[in-house]
């Protein structure tokens, strides 16, 4: 294995840290778009459906 040194634990920690903030962020993309996509479902279901883009405000 790579000789790491004296400051091999932090070199680990840092990295599992790194690693649990990307699978925490990842997580957290996923689980947004699951539910946007659900309330989409349920807008589109209930008959209310977006505004087309030539509509002017």
């Amino acid at each position: 294995m790579i000789e790491l040194g004296q400051h091999a634990a932090f070199i680990v920690w840092a990295y599992l840290g790194v690693f649990i903030a990307m699978g925490t962020l990842i997580g957290l993309a996923i689980l947004g778009d699951r539910r946007a996509r659900g309330r989409l479902a349920d807008l589109e279901a209930r008959g209310i459906r977006r505004r087309s883009s030539g509509d002017s405000a």
